[in-house]
């Protein structure tokens, strides 16, 4: 555990403060301050987009980024560990990413600040094989992850804690995001956090793979992605902030109102067939309801997600106050444009 606390330690601040490529996926920062109307360049965190991210594919389309002014240029990285680089390098405007490495930046004194969210609740499950039938199984078994203190390591560790288990109980394989459903099926690892369209697809091809844990159950209260900038850009560019959440807050809103065409957008964006991406919209949207329609940056949720960081030990410093952490103008002002959307347990 003290190696692997090292370990994460050198990711969250010297990676992030530095803006090092650690992973060796960094974009590389731009010398010179970006013209005016040139494209905002928005980092995600997985090396294909996933459902969770797929809020920015459907402004794109439907032209609620075009409506405001806005060209976005998208990038998809390793992880959320290497969207956070790129923001503090100055190589991404904007960041999506889950919250820890944001979390972690920020108690290192990194210039970032959390303006939105894309899904503020987990969307992501724990998938293993029939030889695994609980989390308790998982002892002395090969899991996959991306990067110590990236977001789905993090998960693994609560379904460890769950079954009173630590990642000294297990063998970490480092796994892209992208690659996790054939690891299981190859038997490399056996056990991945899934997204919901993963999870969807493995069990359908492969119907001895099963879910062990939804994260969603175990942590109800942990919230989840984050659009974030450095504080230096949004002193100066705040208008374009407000005009990004008012397009991706028209993009939450329209797919619940349009599975149809939501699906065909998420399919193309995601790389899964539209039978795959119509379950899991049943799941997240339809059920669980995973994309604010109104803020979602519900500061009891971030402060118990960040005490759970610490129970963790993922969070090698004091933790940042809510206010340094977050700003919810940006939002709050979209919000204000767009009128406050209520009537349904679900929206926040």
């Amino acid at each position: 555990m003290r190696r692997l606390r090292s370990l994460l330690a050198a990711v969250a601040v010297t990676g992030l403060l530095a803006g090092c490529g650690a992973f060796g996926d960094s974009p590389t920062a731009d010398q010179e301050p970006r013209a005016e109307g040139q494209a905002i360049r928005v980092g995600l965190p997985t090396g294909v987009t996933s459902f969770a991210n797929a809020d920015i594919a459907v402004a794109t389309e439907k032209g609620f980024l075009s409506e405001v002014g806005l060209t976005v240029e998208t990038q998809n990285l390793r992880s959320g560990v290497s969207v956070v680089q790129g923001v503090v390098g100055g190589a991404l405007e904007i960041g999506g990413a889950s919250i820890e490495p944001v979390v972690n930046a920020a108690a290192g004194g990194g210039d970032v600040v959390i303006i939105g969210a894309y899904t503020d609740k987990l969307t992501v499950s724990s998938v293993a094989p029939a030889s695994v039938q609980t989390p308790a199984d998982l002892r002395g078994r090969q899991v996959g992850v991306q990067e110590v203190g990236a977001f789905r390591e993090v998960m693994t560790r609560l379904v460890l804690q769950s079954a009173g288990l630590t990642p000294n109980d297990v063998q970490y394989i480092p796994v892209d995001a992208q690659s996790y459903n054939a690891a299981l099926v190859d038997g490399r690892i056996q056990n991945a956090i899934l997204q919901t369209e993963q999870a969807v697809a493995v069990q359908r091809d492969h119907p001895d793979m099963h879910v062990i844990a939804e994260m969603a159950d175990i942590v109800p209260d942990y919230h989840y992605g984050t659009y974030f900038v450095s504080r230096a850009w949004l002193d100066a560019n705040r208008d374009t902030a407000v005009k990004f959440m008012t397009a991706l807050t028209r993009a939450h809103r329209f797919m619940y109102e349009n599975k149809d065409e939501t699906v065909k957008i998420v399919a193309k964006a995601t790389e899964f067939d539209e039978q795959v991406i119509s379950e899991a919209y049943d799941r997240l949207l339809g059920q669980q309801g995973v994309f604010p329609v109104n803020t979602g940056l519900d500061k009891a949720r971030i402060k118990a997600t960040m005490r759970r960081m610490g129970e963790l030990g993922i969070l090698e410093n004091q933790p940042p106050a809510y206010e340094q952490l977050v700003d919810a103008g940006p939002v709050i002002d979209a919000v204000d444009s767009l009128g406050v959307q209520t009537g349904d347990a679900r929206w926040r």
